[in-house]
């Protein structure tokens, strides 16, 4: 059965609710900054308080219901990154936060001197967690530089920043800002043989394509629900034997065992229930859409497979979108493109595309978007380094990110909008 994007915006309440009193509908952009989430999201939120709203670890019926939900929860984020045991899914309030405590635990293990490789494409929540360690524990950091023709990761930086003093290498798996996506298996090679620990910034990745950390070869991969249409809640995946020993800051009453170790306070639970809700939804589109790509995945099995076509599904059809976007933009006079833009080599990127045009700021365009109703972001989106490098560190650049609900329509939308002012 081919995609079809008319019965997957039905199942997105936002997305047809018109504006105001414009009766427009608006068109969603902004993707990379959150996406939008379907009805099944917003009602397990509502079912979850219904039904288990109470604290875990109790005898009571309620604890024991959001004990189950939370094991289910894990097991169905184990599914969707494919990693070994559900006990390696860590929940917490976002990415950054996650990645701010795995960064003082890895710093206890360190010494005076050792180095952190880092990019100058990263999100600041794949940066700063590890300058600031750099700063309190004495450490050096080193920096993967980008090519600038095309807002790649210039790999030769790379070899030469590691050294037998690097511990940790920390990288996107896709650009926050440019859409790149690195080579991290090839990443995770070169960070093994160093022996480091190498961190994958996954957020910008795992809404578009199907991720396998074991594929992968990480040692951790963090990543947001409400960036693949779920809650605001962030995820950890980590090596059991990571987990099990890195001396993670904690409440002495607090289990001492992954992932509980690694969960500060009382979780969000009524947002864990709604990151099962998507993991299904997900799940859902692979058995509906996605036969084609049962041999691509033949490997997997169960919901592991229908989670691997439906993102499959979903690469595939954003691809279509993107090349649309992209043929669109190059079109429209004083536009220039940061990143990829060679067709043969779309694959390499996730559909997040940033662009300048001549005689209007990033913002004013943004403005001048908004308020004909379509939704895009500007300035730096904390990817403070790639901007420096781009030389767009006043401004910044105008930020389009498409998703699967996206249509052409609105893509047509977007370039009659921009060419009239």
């Amino acid at each position: 059965m081919s995609f079809d994007v008319n019965a997957i915006r039905d199942q997105f309440p936002s997305i047809n609710r018109p504006v105001d009193n414009d009766n427009v509908l608006p068109i969603y952009f902004d993707n990379p900054g959150g996406t939008q989430v379907p009805q099944v999201v917003i009602d397990a939120v509502g079912e979850y308080y219904r039904e288990m709203n109470g604290n875990g670890g109790g005898h009571f019926a309620t604890s024991k219901k959001t004990d189950a939900m939370t094991m289910a929860a894990r097991q169905k984020v184990a599914d969707f990154l494919n990693a070994p045991s559900a006990d390696e899914i860590v929940f917490g309030p976002n990415m950054t936060t996650l990645n701010f405590a795995l960064s003082r635990a890895l710093a206890k293990t360190l010494s005076s001197g050792d180095e952190i490789v880092l990019t100058r494409m990263d999100h600041d929540a794949n940066v700063t967690p590890w300058t600031r360690i750099a700063e309190d524990y004495d450490l050096t950091v080193r920096w993967v530089d980008i090519r600038l023709s095309d807002a790649t990761l210039d790999m030769n930086t790379l070899e030469a920043a590691l050294t037998e003093k690097t511990k940790i290498v920390a990288t996107a798996h896709a650009s926050n800002a440019v859409g790149t996506i690195n080579p991290v298996r090839q990443i995770a090679d070169m960070a093994r043989a160093a022996g480091a620990i190498y961190v994958v910034d996954a957020v910008q990745s795992t809404p578009h394509i199907p991720i396998d950390v074991q594929e992968l070869g990480c040692d951790f991969l963090l990543c947001s629900a409400y960036k693949f249409y779920g809650p605001h809640i962030g995820v950890m995946w980590g090596r059991y034997d990571l987990l099990a020993e890195l001396p993670v800051y904690k409440v002495r009453p607090a289990k001492d065992k992954p992932p509980i170790r690694w969960e500060t306070g009382t979780p969000s639970y009524e947002t864990i229930h709604a990151v099962a809700a998507v993991i299904d939804y997900l799940a859902e589109i692979g058995r509906i859409y996605g036969a084609d790509y049962r041999d691509e995945f033949s490997a997997y099995t169960a919901r592991r497979l229908e989670l691997k076509q439906g993102m499959a599904v979903l690469r595939d059809y954003e691809h279509d979108l993107l090349t649309h976007l992209l043929d669109m933009l190059q079109t429209l006079p004083g536009v220039t493109i940061a990143g990829i833009t060679d067709p043969a080599r779309y694959d390499q990127r996730v559909p997040t595309v940033a662009m300048v045009m001549d005689e209007h700021t990033p913002s004013e365009i943004a403005q001048h978007l908004a308020k004909n109703h379509i939704y895009v972001w500007d300035g730096n989106y904390y990817a403070v380094e790639i901007m420096k490098r781009l030389g767009r560190e006043e401004h910044g650049m105008l930020r389009i990110g498409l998703a699967h609900y996206n249509t052409h329509a609105e893509i047509d939308r977007l370039e009659r909008t921009l060419k009239r002012w």
